[in-house]
C-alpha cells in the first residue's frame, strides 16, 4: 500500500501523544516502512480486569485505530497471563489476580466493545497466555536476571510502597517482564500505553534488546480526567460515559463535564479531523456551551450513529430544557389504596443500580416527584384512583407511576 509521508504520519500519530520514546527513532521506523513498504507492527496490551469500556479506555483504542488507518498492522493482546498476575501500576497495594474464567468472560466482552472503535478485518487479536503459559520456572529465572532489583523500586508505585513499609508481592516484580517478554515475542516496533505505563513499556524495549531485537518506541498517551473534572476517568469514581451506555445517558454525560475538558475530548475521544481541531478550540472557548453540544453529538454519533445522536440531543432539549417528561417513559400501574416505598418503586423499575445509589441520589437531591425532592430513603406513596405521579430519577430517567 501507499503510506503517507512522514511528516503526514507524524501529525496523526502526535495527536493528544504525552510522550514518544524516542521520537527520533519513530520517524526513522516509519521512513524504513515506507521505503520497504512494510506496516509496522503496533503493539496494544489490556488485561480484561472489567467487562465494560468506558471514553477512558477509548482514548488509546483510538491511537491503535490511527496507526490501521495509516496503514500499519494492529495488534491487540488480551493478557490472558498477565492478568492472573495482576498490574500493580497505580496501585498502593497488592492487586488481586483474576481467575482463568474471569478473565476468558471479560475478555470477549471488551474484544466485541473494542471493534466499536477498531478495524476488526485489520486487527489481530492476541492471547499472551499461549506463549506465557507454557514458560519453564528455569524461564522466569533466566528472564528475571535481566531487570534489577534497583531498577523495580524506580518505579514510582513500587517506591512509594517500599518506602511505607507496605508489602510488595514478588509476583508483582514479575508483571513487567512478562508484559515486556510480550514485545519480544511479538517483535513489536511501536508499543503503546498510558502515562502510567512507561515503565512497562521501557522493560519491553529493554528485553528486546538483550535479544537483538530492534527495539520498540513507547507511545504515552494521557489518562482520561472523568466528568467530575478532577479524577482519571473511572467506574470506580462514578465519572465515566461507557462506550455501550444508551445514546440518551451518553449525550447527556457527555454535556456534564466541566468547559476546561471540552477541547481534550475532542481531541482525544473523537474522530474530528485534526485540520478542524484548532477552530474548535478557539469555539470552546467563546461559546462553550454550544460547543457542549457539538461533543456530545459527536460522541454519541460515533457509538450509536446520527439517528440516534439527533434523537438524543431532542430528548435532552425536551426533558431537561424544557423540564417535559418523555413521550417514552415508562408506565408504571398501582391499585388503589396500595402503600410502597418509593426506593422499592425504582428498585422494582430497574431506575438505579442498587439501593444504595437510590440512598445516595435521594441525599444528593436527585429524585423527585412531580418536581419535589424526596430525601426520605423511607419515603412512601398511598395511591389513591386517578394519581398520576412524575418521577424523575437523576437527570435523564423518568416514569410514570399511575393508579386507577
Amino acid at each position: 500500500m501507499s503510506f503517507l509521508s512522514v511528516d503526514e504520519q507524524m501529525a496523526v500519530i502526535k495527536r493528544g501523544t504525552v510522550e514518544i520514546v524516542p521520537e527520533d527513532e519513530l520517524k526513522v521506523k516509519l521512513k524504513k516502512s515506507r521505503k520497504t513498504n512494510t506496516p509496522l507492527r503496533i503493539k496494544l496490551g489490556v488485561d480484561p480486569t472489567r467487562p465494560d469500556l468506558h471514553l477512558g479506555h477509548s482514548v488509546i483504542l483510538r491511537k491503535l485505530r490511527q496507526f490501521q488507518d495509516l496503514g500499519h498492522e494492529a495488534i491487540l493482546i488480551i493478557g490472558g497471563f498477565t492478568a492472573m498476575i495482576g498490574d500493580p501500576t497505580g496501585q498502593n497495594k497488592t492487586r488481586p489476580p483474576l481467575t482463568d474464567s474471569e478473565v476468558q468472560e471479560n475478555a470477549e466482552t471488551y474484544i466485541e466493545q473494542a471493534k466499536k472503535i477498531l478495524d476488526p478485518s485489520k486487527t489481530t487479536i492476541v492471547n499472551n497466555n499461549d506463549w506465557l503459559g507454557p514458560v519453564t520456572f528455569m524461564d522466569v529465572i533466566r528472564l528475571s536476571s535481566k531487570l534489577t532489583v534497583a531498577r523495580m523500586i524506580e518505579r514510582d508505585d513500587f517506591s512509594k510502597r517500599y518506602q511505607n513499609n507496605e508489602p510488595i508481592s514478588l509476583h508483582e516484580f514479575l508483571y513487567p517482564l512478562a508484559q515486556g517478554q510480550d514485545s519480544v515475542h511479538l517483535k513489536s516496533d511501536v508499543e503503546l500505553g498510558g502515562t502510567d505505563q512507561k515503565f512497562n513499556l521501557l522493560v519491553g524495549r529493554d528485553l528486546q534488546r538483550a535479544e537483538g531485537i530492534d527495539p520498540q518506541v513507547c507511545l504515552m498517551m494521557p489518562l482520561l480526567v472523568g466528568t467530575d473534572g478532577s479524577m482519571k476517568m473511572s467506574k470506580s469514581y462514578d465519572n465515566y460515559i461507557g462506550i455501550d451506555e444508551p445514546a440518551n445517558d451518553m449525550y447527556g454525560k457527555s454535556l456534564s463535564i466541566p468547559d476546561e475538558l471540552i477541547y481534550p475530548y475532542f481531541e482525544l475521544v473523537t474522530d474530528i479531523s485534526v485540520d478542524e481541531l484548532p477552530a474548535i478550540k478557539q469555539k470552546a472557548k467563546k461559546d462553550p456551551r454550544n460547543t457542549k453540544h457539538d461533543l456530545a453529538f459527536a460522541i454519541t454519533k460515533m457509538y450509536h450513529g446520527e439517528e440516534a445522536a439527533v434523537a438524543a440531543r431532542k430528548h435532552f432539549e425536551e426533558t431537561v430544557i424544557k423540564k417535559n417528561i418523555p413521550d417514552d417513559a415508562p408506565v408504571f400501574s398501582f391499585d388503589p389504596g396500595t402503600d410502597y416505598r418509593l426506593i422499592d418503586i425504582i428498585a422494582d423499575a430497574g431506575l438505579t443500580s442498587s439501593n444504595g445509589e437510590t440512598k445516595r441520589m435521594m441525599k444528593q437531591g436527585g429524585i423527585s416527584i412531580n418536581e419535589e425532592k424526596i430525601n426520605d430513603p423511607n419515603h412512601s406513596i398511598t395511591f389513591t384512583a386517578g394519581d398520576e405521579l412524575e418521577l424523575k430519577v437523576g437527570k435523564r430517567k423518568y416514569a410514570r407511576l399511575i393508579s386507577s
